[in-house]
């Protein structure tokens, strides 16, 4: 319990491609302790993630563990993949029983899921989706990944949100490249930070100017996947951020301008030209996201 005895500590983990963030926390105004661990292999990885949990429980105690996690995942209770990382193209991770290894020392409740539906649901429980009950959480780094809350849950159904690989018409002449494995004109193929460090064909990000052509595309892409969350589920309000997005802040007003001429006056959103947001939270959105599963655990 906190100092006053209303709410209960928790323990959370946010697994990323290339570092997983530990959070100790009531909430994002008590933060306890954070501790970071590098991704490498699964054999290395979760159990280092265990010796911080088991450092906490003994000289804190918690009340529950929320494990925000890259994916793609296994989200399926009744499924014997349960818990467990599916077609990722990180090595080593396919298969890899996250849940299972995390949670098997500890006898709390566990909140388990993506790691942007744990942001998503941070962002509505204490950031810019408060008082929101459909809501979509868009990271722009390594990968493209949404998190989307319909009715105040994360979607569900033979997946979760995987709208960074929708397929969406390219600009003409673009010819760049893919960035992903699986699909020549997905989202995370054209505007993920691999697919801009392919367009900048060895130039720096912090060499480009606000009007450098290198962003049209990256604004098309993500504008169309934006088009297509407003006519599948109708969030009231997205939030945008991730490394691509949060180091250039003119791409947002440059997104909501693309979105609102894509939908050409058929759909209108809320907020106008601030229908898409930068995250509250900022940078703590991730980890956050995992104390919130935590939270919605111990109910």
């Amino acid at each position: 319990m906190s100092a006053d005895g209303a709410s209960p500590l928790f323990a959370g983990v946010e697994l990323g491609g290339t570092k997983c963030v530990c959070m100790l926390a009531y909430g994002p105004d008590a933060i306890v302790d954070q501790r970071t661990v590098p991704t490498t292999t699964p054999s290395e990885t979760l159990p280092a993630i265990c010796a911080i949990l088991s450092d906490w429980e003994r000289d804190h105690g918690f009340a529950a563990i929320g494990i925000a996690s890259f994916g793609p995942l296994d989200l399926d209770p009744g499924s014997n993949r349960y818990g467990r990382i599916t077609s990722t193209n990180k090595p080593g991770w396919p298969g890899a029983d996250v849940r299972g290894i995390l949670s098997a020392l500890f006898s709390v409740p566990v909140g388990f899921d993506t790691d942007v539906n744990g942001a998503a649901l941070a962002e509505v429980r204490w950031g810019s989706g408060q008082g929101l009950s459909d809501f979509a959480y868009v990271t722009v780094g390594t990968g493209v990944g949404v998190g989307l809350i319909v009715h105040g849950r994360p979607t569900r159904g033979i997946g979760h949100s995987e709208l960074g690989h929708i397929r969406v018409p390219r600009l003409p002449l673009d010819h760049v490249k893919s960035a992903c494995s699986y699909h020549d004109d997905c989202v995370e193929g054209l505007a993920s930070g691999p697919a801009l460090l392919a367009r900048l064909e060895g130039r720096s990000p912090s060499d480009l100017s606000p009007d450098d052509p290198i962003w049209d595309p990256v604004v098309h892409t993500l504008a169309a996947m934006c088009h297509a969350l407003v006519c599948a589920t109708g969030p009231y309000r997205i939030a945008m951020g991730g490394g691509v997005v949060s180091g250039q802040p003119h791409l947002l007003d440059r997104i909501n301008t693309a979105l609102i001429d894509s939908l050409a006056g058929y759909m209108p959103l809320p907020g106008g030209g601030d229908y898409i947001v930068a995250p509250r939270l900022g940078d703590l959105a991730g980890p956050l996201g995992s104390i919130a599963l935590a939270a919605n655990a111990a109910v």
